[in-house]
């Protein structure tokens, strides 16, 4: 027990780190998305294919893969090694901030592909009967519907890529599951660590829930029932 106790300092500096590659992950991932999912909206195929097939390699491969691709494999390229991303390839860290962030971008891209394709045509219609541009149109119209609409499936990826996140333990970042490894490495008690940081992982699937739920509320309020109304 005064082991346990002595060393949850260390598990909850790890559940830092793996909150800190989520929300990383989930940015990067985001701003990837987005244009990702309106090239695959679009009637060229020119334009389609190499989202397409961006999408298609993260989404078809293991996010394991990806990371010892993009950790292991680019430093045996000597032209990497000496070009000014090495200071940042060369890193775990940053290392596991792209993979999340290129696997989390093509899944989110599909969710916004999805969301873009289900909205309405008469709002479609409508805005261009206002006289409305293209990028006009997408920003006020086809961005925030399909966000309203893909919401909801954007959650379960969040979640997917908090818990995927501790990959990150296997190129040595002591995350949540690193760091219990390191410490069970140490005094064997791995049902006590490994406990904890399954607890760990729950309440930082908790938290982001009710972060998520709060903005669907924000996002769609209008769908909410309006409050019944008081008998006297």
């Amino acid at each position: 027990m005064d082991d346990i106790i002595e060393r949850l300092p260390e598990m909850l500096i790890g559940a830092v780190t793996t909150v800190e590659l989520t929300l990383l992950a989930l940015v990067f991932g985001i701003v990837l998305a987005v244009p990702t999912a309106l090239a695959r909206t679009s009637r060229h195929l020119a334009v389609r294919a190499v989202p397409y097939a961006y999408i298609f390699v993260f989404r078809g491969s293991p996010l394991l893969v990806q990371m010892f691709l993009l950790y292991y494999g680019l430093s045996q390229f000597a032209w990497i090694r000496e070009s000014a991303l090495w200071p940042i390839l060369r890193q775990p860290y940053w290392c596991a901030v792209i993979a999340f962030a290129l696997n989390t971008g093509a899944y989110t891209a599909e969710i916004l592909r999805g969301g873009i394709q289900s909205i309405p045509k008469g709002e479609i219609e409508a805005a261009k009967a206002c006289g409305m541009s293209p990028f006009l149109m997408t920003r006020r119209i086809v961005l925030p519907r399909a966000f309203r609409i893909a919401w909801p499936a954007y959650g379960n990826e969040v979640i997917f890529m908090l818990k995927g996140s501790a990959l990150a333990s296997t190129i040595t970042l002591l995350d949540i599951t690193g760091m219990a490894r390191s410490i069970i490495a140490e005094n064997y008690l791995a049902l006590e660590f490994f406990g904890i940081a399954g607890v760990l992982y729950l309440l930082i699937s908790w938290a982001f829930m009710r972060v998520l739920r709060a903005v669907e509320g924000r996002l769609n309020g209008h769908l909410r029932p309006p409050p019944e109304p008081v008998k006297t």
